[in-house]
C-alpha cells in the first residue's frame, strides 16, 4: 500500500466517561499532523470528534469536515476547524463522501454511529468496494465487545476467519499509521 495520506476517523460526538479516550483522541491529531496524515472526519465540535479535529488542526495538520444538510446547525459547527468542508444531502452521501476521500479508515470509541460507520467500511472492504485497511483504535479495551461478536460470527459461520483477521485492531497511533500503510490484506474478489 502506499503512504498513508487522508484517514477518516470514526468517533463519537461526546467525550465519553474513561479520560483517556480524550487524551488518546488528542494524541492520536497530533501524531497525524506530525506524519502529515490529513483527517477526513464528520465535521462535528463537539465530543471526541471535536478534540481529534482541532488538535490535527492545533499541530499544523489539514482537516476534512463532512457533514450531512441536517447537521449543519451552530451547535454542531460553531468553532471548526475544518481546512475543507463538504455539505452532503444525507448520511449516506456522508459516508460516501468520508469514504472516496480516505485511503484508510479507523474507529475511535463512539456510539451506535461510529459502530454503523465502521460497519459498513469493513463491509465495504470485504466486497473489495474499497482497498484502504479498516482498524479499530481499542482504547482500554473499548472495542474487545464487538470483536467478540465478530468471533462468534466466524464461530457460526457467518463470517469468514480470513475476513475477520483483516481488520486490524490497535491500542496506538505508530502502530495503526505502520499497520494501516504496510500491512497487505487480500481478500476474495468475489462475495467472501
Amino acid at each position: 500500500m502506499e503512504r498513508l495520506k487522508r484517514l477518516a476517523v470514526f468517533c463519537g460526538s461526546t467525550m465519553g466517561k474513561d479520560p483517556d479516550y480524550k487524551r488518546e483522541a488528542e494524541k492520536l491529531g497530533k501524531e497525524m499532523a506530525s506524519n502529515s496524515i490529513t483527517l477526513v472526519y464528520g465535521g462535528g465540535n463537539r465530543g471526541l470528534m471535536g478534540v481529534l479535529a482541532h488538535s490535527v488542526h492545533n499541530n499544523g495538520g489539514k482537516v476534512i469536515g463532512v457533514l450531512p444538510k441536517a447537521m449543519v446547525m451552530s451547535s454542531v459547527t460553531q468553532g471548526q476547524v475544518d481546512d475543507e468542508v463538504y455539505i452532503e444531502d444525507d448520511m449516506h452521501k456522508r459516508k460516501e463522501r468520508m469514504y472516496s476521500l480516505s485511503d484508510g479508515f479507523v474507529a475511535f470509541p463512539g456510539g451506535i454511529g461510529t459502530i454503523e460507520e465502521i460497519s459498513e467500511i469493513f463491509t465495504w472492504r470485504q466486497l473489495g468496494y474499497t482497498k484502504g485497511n479498516v482498524a479499530l483504535y481499542n482504547v482500554n479495551g473499548y472495542w474487545d465487545p464487538f470483536l467478540s461478536m465478530l468471533d462468534k460470527a466466524v464461530e457460526d459461520g457467518f463470517l469468514s476467519e480470513k475476513v475477520r483477521e483483516s481488520l486490524i485492531v490497535v491500542t496506538d497511533s505508530e502502530t495503526l499509521f505502520s499497520r494501516l500503510e504496510n500491512e497487505r490484506i487480500s481478500l476474495p474478489d468475489k462475495l467472501k
